[in-house]
């Protein structure tokens, strides 16, 4: 039996039909949001479509499995990335071998690939581990970058708040960073992110707190950005692109690597942040929600 997210949604699309009303309204789910499904516990599906968690069960067996878990298998597969160094990459060699821009998209793809590759290997985990200490241990982690560099510490900060909740991105206004770092002191760290060009701003904001005694952590493509800058630990990334302004791929997957061991090191507290932040979402209306799927008759 083909058991691929395609096959298995298609045979639903035609056998809808023939199940009963609240297998159907199952179907349909799984069919409009196969992304979801593949994620969700039986609990939270159940609770999404309006049904017993006993329907999906039923549901699994009349397509030939033998338990939810084996049904939803193919569908969580197609999510993960656990088999990709196993794949090979026909799937790039294919694309080279096709028209030109075929081709030119293969060649930004080994790059981005490169990218990547490269600042993950650039990651030593005794530098990764002194940065997380210096964050988990700080009253207060500052993090500030400017331009186009301000979207990787925007998310580091958004995510990383709910690990830890001494995160502050900075500046927090109209003003410059310095400002939100008069009161720094040994007790804090900053975190700073800047590549080629490196901003001006972020250099006197690493300067500013090392003033203040305050430890300094800085993601960049180089380790000597400018003369008289002493961070305890720097972070190299590689910033090469096939076009005029840096790739951010690699200082990216750093980030989430980092946000992966502040979760890690924040255990049940930060889990517990986590839900309460998605539930305080929840209740104000943050995230969009689809209608309840509509009861359906048999003809």
């Amino acid at each position: 039996m083909q058991t691929t997210p395609t096959h298995l949604t298609d045979r639903l699309r035609k056998d809808i039909d023939t199940l009963p009303p609240q297998m159907q309204a199952a179907a349909k789910y799984v069919i409009d949001h196969p992304g979801d499904f593949g994620l969700d516990p039986i609990r939270v599906t159940a609770g999404k479509i309006g049904v017993s968690s006993n329907v999906l069960v039923r549901l699994a067996q009349r397509l030939g499995f033998d338990s939810f878990d084996a049904f939803r298998k193919p569908f969580r597969q197609t999510l993960a990335t656990d088999r990709e160094n196993r794949l090979g990459q026909d799937w790039l060699n294919h694309m080279r071998a096709g028209d030109p821009f075929s081709m030119a998209q293969a060649g930004f793809v080994q790059n981005e690939l490169n990218v990547v590759s490269r600042s993950l290997r650039l990651m030593k985990p005794a530098q990764v581990e002194r940065t997380i200490e210096y964050m988990v241990s700080a009253n207060r982690c500052f993090i500030t970058a400017t331009r186009a560099s301000y979207a990787l510490a925007y998310y580091f900060h958004y995510a990383g708040r709910m690990a830890h909740p001494g995160f502050q991105l900075i500046p927090r206004h109209m003003g410059t960073a310095i400002d939100d770092l008069l009161d720094a002191d040994q007790n804090d760290c900053l975190f700073a992110l800047t590549v080629h060009p490196y901003s001006s701003d972020t250099i006197q904001s690493i300067r500013f707190a090392r003033e203040r005694g305050t430890r300094i952590i800085l993601l960049s493509d180089s380790d000597v950005i400018a003369p008289g800058l002493d961070p305890d630990v720097v972070l190299p990334v590689s910033t090469r692109t096939q076009h005029h302004l840096s790739s951010f791929s690699g200082a990216m997957a750093v980030l989430e690597c980092l946000l992966g061991h502040l979760f890690a090191a924040g255990g049940r507290a930060a889990r517990d942040r986590v839900d309460r932040y998605q539930k305080a979402r929840e209740d104000t209306g943050a995230y969009w929600q689809p209608a309840k799927p509509p009861r359906i008759r048999n003809k």
